[in-house]
């Protein structure tokens, strides 16, 4: 057993005011290429129109004058192509030839502006990024609405992840948190939006923008971490639907407590898989089928179609499992189960249709 202190009402407001300058959030973007190669290019060019400049001082240098000893060498060539193209030009070394001057200005004066681009240029990209990314961000959460929210991207995330997404759930409306910066990255690799963050603290949930979330998913790697994750979530958040995962079925009972609409015992699930596949390999390949969305058979959940109101679940076209009506499961076999009502929505098992989104999997958790 472990204990879970429940974060307090002046420890959230307090975390609801600063969670504008913690926990950074990532969007998605294709990166054409990296900061470090963009920066080594820019200095690269840079020291290229150094290097011309010497070179067209030093061909000229009869044509310039040192005050310190009347002659120009390749150190005073370099010294001088340096000071006059960063503008600080002391006036030690001038040019006092009519060739001289000229070159001046026909060409280290161009050299010069060029330079100052180079430079000014990389200034303006950071700070252009930078513009654009909270612009990006600003409208990311302006736009956000009824969106999911993954909570830790380990095997159980990523897998409860691609199953959204097999149904229909576009990428854009998924947000991962997770404490590893790496583990962000490949989200954002994979075109999803990530929080780095603990997501224990509410602050880190409200860069999710859990508060506006239609459901969440709790895949955490510690049972404890799971229930006080679960707790923070529904006090930020009250009407959403939690899923959360548990590694041990004693700690279920807590979780469904601390506000869990549903909770998974991976463990306990795959265990009994393990032993279904013992007593029956092809009922075991049956479930991991049903399990794996998007492909063979898919178990999916969808509202009564007119047409089928008061109709026996066995007349439906789909393989009916079972009967949700309101909040009571009914069997298949279950005489209440039938006749369908409007209002019902109905359990049942398909063939999946490839590349057709589910062709929305008529399913839709939310409904």
């Amino acid at each position: 057993m472990f204990h879970v202190k429940l974060p307090g009402h002046d420890a959230m407001a307090r975390d609801a005011d600063e969670h504008l300058t913690t926990a950074p959030v990532k969007l998605p973007r294709r990166i054409v290429e990296r900061p470090l190669r963009q920066v080594a290019k820019r200095l690269l060019m840079a020291l290229m129109v150094l290097a011309v400049t010497v070179f067209i001082v030093w061909i000229d240098r009869k044509g310039y004058h040192d005050n310190s000893d009347g002659g120009v060498d390749l150190l005073d060539a370099v010294y001088y192509s340096t000071v006059t193209l960063s503008t600080t030009g002391y006036g030690d070394i001038v040019p006092y030839s009519d060739g001289a001057r000229l070159t001046n200005v026909l060409l280290v004066t161009p050299l010069r502006v060029l330079f100052l681009i180079i430079l000014v240029g990389t200034t303006l990209e950071v700070l252009t990024e930078r513009t654009r990314e909270e612009f990006r961000l600003n409208r990311w959460r302006s736009q956000l609405r009824d969106h999911t929210v993954v909570i830790g991207y380990g095997t159980k995330g990523r897998s409860a992840m691609q199953t959204l997404i097999a149904t229909g759930l576009k990428k854009d409306q998924i947000v991962v948190v997770d404490p590893s910066a790496k583990v962000i990255e490949t989200c954002n690799a994979e075109g999803l939006t990530g929080v780095v963050g603990d997501a224990t603290r509410s602050d880190v949930l409200l860069r999710a923008e859990l508060q506006r979330a239609r459901q969440i998913i709790i895949a955490t790697q510690r049972d404890d971490t799971a229930v006080l994750v679960t707790l923070t979530a529904r006090q930020l958040n009250r009407g959403a639907k939690i899923v959360a995962a548990v590694r041990e079925e004693e700690n279920a009972p807590l979780l469904r407590q601390s506000g869990a609409d549903a909770v998974i015992t991976s463990a306990s699930a795959a265990g009994r898989l393990l032993g279904l596949s013992v007593l029956s390999p092809s009922a075991g390949t049956v479930m991991e089928d049903l399990i794996q969305q998007g492909s063979g058979l898919d178990l999916i959940e969808r509202p009564v179609i007119k047409s089928e109101v008061g109709k026996n679940v066995r007349e439906t076209e789909d393989l009916v499992v079972s009967v949700l009506r309101g909040h009571r499961l009914l069997g298949y076999d279950d005489p209440k189960a039938s006749p369908l009502q409007l209002t019902d929505r109905v359990i049942t098992i398909v063939r999946a249709v490839p590349g057709s989104e589910g062709a929305d999997m008529r399913f839709n958790a939310a409904d």
